[in-house]
């Protein structure tokens, strides 16, 4: 099972999403590192579920137990293990599940591959629940790339089926109101008004037990050029690979993305200008990234986050042990839209890509300078 991710910083995640705990490790983090414990909950709370009538109701309190990796406050160059203990399961809501399987989810899909053995509650380890331990080494990972001046943030760019779209994150550099606006507004975006909005339409389709999808936008300012490598170990497919990893997800893309094929060369370049005697680029269609490597404009990426596929709606499956065709009514607690509580996963995912392409790069300040600290 592919549950590691990275080569110089590797990040391995563990768990079930009704297991005892659920965990991640992390290998390739030097001595020294200094971590704000404080900052970590906060980031994990932005995740957490439970936190208000968008989200599911099941309490988890995601608090962290290191457990190896840190010694009074800092990193001490062994492997990080973390856990986050599950408090809140309700198993039998997921009895039924073993034979009649979910439109939209990986019960059939798992029922193929591990057969009788797989753990079927909550959907196991194919469960939104692993974006927690994912969340801990992205937290861990952005307190690293902030020290190195650089900030990673995501909102809600569209939402819904008729889509609600807000103002885009600025491509160019970082604007520390629409930070500010993205944490404070009652959903993750920068305009206010579209926020209640969507807050509106995702409470509408609570009510029709329903769900609804969207479009998360992240961005990464103030990334060196030099990271990433051409062919497979680009900067676009280390956060693919891992985004990918993120239940719900069904797309990525980069800086125009899609977009780029219905523009002209003329329009989608992005010219070269001299700015204080280095090389610059005027705009940025291609998302900080060329060829695979980063070029020093803001690194821009979004993810498509399919609506929630358990919904009370009665739906057409199949009993597996009767082999007949069955009706299912889903029940549990789950999210009417994934995407409020996927902007931190988001971030976490974009860092951990950042972090483990900084460390990989030959010619760059690696994470072993012995100046981390002063930063």
């Amino acid at each position: 099972m592919a549950s590691m991710f990275g080569d110089a910083v590797r990040v391995s995640i563990f768990g079930q999403s009704h297991s005892p705990a659920i965990g991640c490790s992390i290998d390739g983090l030097p001595a020294g590192i200094p971590i704000d414990f404080e900052r970590l909950r906060a980031f994990l709370a932005r995740r957490a579920p439970g936190r208000g009538d968008t989200a599911t109701s099941r309490r988890e309190t995601d608090e962290v137990e290191f457990i190896a990796g840190i010694t009074e406050g800092h990193t001490n160059g062994a492997p990080i293990a973390a856990i986050v203990r599950n408090r809140d399961t309700r198993s039998s809501d997921y009895d039924e599940l073993r034979h009649v399987p979910r439109p939209g989810h990986a019960d059939w899909t798992a029922s193929i591959k591990y057969g009788e053995y797989r753990d079927a509650a909550g959907g196991g380890h194919f469960s939104g629940r692993l974006t927690a331990p994912l969340c801990i080494a992205g937290g861990i990972a952005l307190q690293v790339l902030e020290s190195r001046g650089i900030r990673i943030a995501a909102h809600i760019a569209q939402l819904g089926h008729q889509p609600l779209t807000d103002e885009p994150l600025n491509p160019m550099e970082l604007d520390e109101e629409q930070l500010e606006a993205i944490t404070s507004n009652p959903l993750p975006c920068i305009d206010a008004s579209v926020a209640q909005r969507m807050r509106q339409t995702i409470l509408e389709a609570k009510s029709d037990l329903d769900s609804v999808g969207a479009v998360i936008e992240c961005a990464a300012y103030d990334v060196p050029a030099g990271f990433g490598d051409p062919m497979f170990d680009g900067m676009e497919n280390r956060i693919a690979r891992i985004a990918f990893g993120i239940p719900g997800v069904k797309g990525v893309e980069f800086g125009e993305g899609f977009g780029a094929a219905l523009m002209r060369g003329s329009t989608h370049n992005d010219p070269f200008c001299m700015r204080d005697g280095q090389p610059q680029m005027a705009s940025n269609h291609a998302g900080g990234i060329l060829g695979g490597v980063t070029c020093g404009t803001p690194l821009i990426w979004r993810m498509a986050v399919k609506p929630t596929p358990s919904i009370g709606t009665p739906q057409h499956s199949v009993d597996l042990d009767a082999r007949r065709d069955a009706e299912l009514t889903v029940h549990g607690r789950h999210d009417p839209c994934i995407a409020p509580r996927a902007v931190p996963v988001a971030e976490a995912a974009c860092a951990c890509a950042i972090l483990d392409a900084m460390a990989s790069s030959p010619g760059s300040i690696r994470l072993e300078d012995p100046h981390l600290n002063e930063l």
